[in-house]
């Protein structure tokens, strides 16, 4: 069985007849500032936005991007745009939010602020109280070795001590048992014994 019939088999029991023609989308093209093309399926927030260069399509990167006829594009997500608008409404917001932040810190929040500046202060004592705990064993360790090395002074000082000299005992001649001293000896006794220079 060919592989086209086992579609036309699938096809009949699913109920699906497919189309022979190939389904074109048509993507709209746009143009930044800096003269790159764009590519979109509509210029909507959430869809997908490419670059178009000579050999194929490319994910728009994360920024904000203006367009020649003066719309502002911004991409959070690479490949998708987040929104896109006119640029001198989103000036205005971020004029707008820049003014919110130039106000003056309240009483209470001053307050807070002199809180938290009291609690580091009341964490930064007991650290304060151990670097003095060290400095004092720090300084109880350098008297006791002044100390040590006052005592090793003195006992240089001190009459010198005459070095000890080995005392070697009496050398003891090991017997060494010759066993069958006084049998006749052989040719090869003989021979064995002027090799070995000894004297019976």
């Amino acid at each position: 069985m060919k592989a086209t019939d086992m579609l036309n088999k699938v096809k009949e029991v699913l109920g699906v007849e497919l189309s022979e023609a190939p389904v074109e989308v048509k993507l709209a093209q746009a143009e930044l500032e800096n003269g790159k093309i764009i590519e979109s399926e509509n210029f909507e927030a959430g869809n997908e936005i490419f670059i178009v260069t000579e050999d194929e399509k490319v994910a728009m990167p994360i920024g904000e991007y203006k367009l020649l006829d003066g719309e502002s594009l911004i991409v959070e997500e690479e490949g998708i745009i987040a929104s896109i608008g006119a640029a001198e409404a989103e000036e205005e917001v971020e004029a707008a939010e820049e003014k919110e932040e130039m106000n003056y810190a309240t009483k209470e929040e001053l307050a807070e602020v002199k809180e938290m500046v009291e609690e580091i202060k009341s964490m930064l004592e007991p650290k304060e109280e151990m670097a003095e705990e060290t400095e004092n064993s720090i300084k109880s360790e350098e008297t006791t070795t002044k100390t040590v090395y006052a005592e090793k002074e003195e006992l240089s000082t001190e009459e010198p001590v005459e070095k000890i000299k080995h005392n070697p005992e009496k050398e003891t001649k090991k017997v060494m048992n010759l066993y069958g001293q006084k049998r006749t000896q052989t040719t090869y006794d003989r021979v064995l014994s002027k090799i070995a220079n000894l004297k019976n």
